[in-house]
């Protein structure tokens, strides 16, 4: 097999004497002449790129394209990018293979800026406003085996005449415990753009647990949602800001207040997830702030609320 070096000097050696030659076609040739002689300098630029990876770390087009993503991770790819070092021109395809098929954590520009919008996209090294339609993140440099299952159930829920939101509840439903990526929520809602709007709305006036990065699961990758159990938090408990809902988890490190069970110690067994709670009653006055509100797990959540109305019945 050639070396790297020897393939790009080959071809960029070849590539340099066709563009000379067409200089002179410019000035001697008709239409049609000119044309087909970019034809080769078409077919050798994109042999240019191919030859910018090497065939040990990549062969095909997808391989590259991967290759690509992970060497630079969480930072945005334009897709000029990945059509030069794909060689293709329907690299689009590629990607979403790589996405569906294979699970890799790979947002575009349209589904970053409707996380942005609803405070969903915590990078600090990202410009989501300059981001266009084609322009691509690896958020993860962790392969997800579980995503072509997912995509199919995505596929089956997207068809159905459900409004957006209850659509995206049944997914969730459907996979609850499991991380989900904003890129399948938007594709089961038909990309509607009001998407991530109505997951936020799940959890802050619907009262189911949809948490991300942002909202009480630091450990969860940037881009990514898990319904956490099938358990709606009370009616009353359901109008907490997502900024209180997550000083008070920063505040208490992201643990039970009352027995210290946290995220980390979750198995199968034992599902609980945390919740907060009203030290001052919301019905007797109490309000939705940081002072007023604690963390506690759910077993323990409901350990304080049985007691009360066991209180209040004697």
């Amino acid at each position: 097999m050639k070396n790297q070096k020897y393939d790009i000097d080959s071809v960029r050696s070849k590539f340099k004497s066709l563009i000379d030659n067409f200089e002179n076609e410019l000035t001697t040739g008709d239409l049609r002449q000119k044309v087909r002689s970019l034809i080769p300098i078409f077919h050798y630029l994109r042999s240019l790129g191919k030859s910018l990876i090497d065939k040990s770390d990549a062969s095909s087009a997808r391989e590259r394209i991967l290759f690509y993503f992970r060497k630079y991770p969480r930072i945005v790819i334009k897709g000029d990018e990945l059509l030069i070092v794909s060689a293709i021109q329907e690299y689009a395809r590629r990607v979403r293979e790589l996405r569906v098929q294979f699970g890799w954590l790979i947002i575009n520009g349209t589904t970053a800026k409707d996380m942005a919008a609803e405070n969903e996209f915590p990078l600090d090294n990202v410009n989501i406003t300059d981001m266009k339609p084609d322009d691509y993140i690896l958020l993860s440099e962790d392969e997800d085996r579980d995503a072509a299952h997912r995509w199919n159930i995505a596929n089956e829920i997207r068809k159905s005449k459900e409004p957006a939101r209850l659509k995206i509840l049944e997914y969730l439903k459907r996979n609850a415990g499991k991380p989900v990526t904003g890129e399948e929520l938007r594709y089961v809602a038909k990309g509607r753009t009001e998407w991530a709007r109505r997951v936020r709305e799940l959890r802050t006036e619907f009262g189911w647990p949809v948490e991300t990065k942002n909202t009480g699961r630091p450990d969860l990758p940037v881009g990514t949602y898990i319904l956490e159990s099938l358990r709606q938090s009370p009616e009353h408990d359901r109008k907490i800001p997502d900024a209180v809902r997550g000083s008070v988890l920063r505040r208490d490190h992201y643990k039970c207040t009352s027995c210290g069970w946290s995220h980390d110690d979750w198995n199968p067994s034992d599902p609980r997830h945390l919740e907060l709670h009203h030290v001052k009653e919301h019905a007797k006055g109490g309000d939705n702030t940081e002072n007023n509100l604690i963390t506690l797990c759910t077993i323990c959540h409901d350990g304080i609320h049985k007691k009360t109305k066991a209180d209040q019945l004697n």
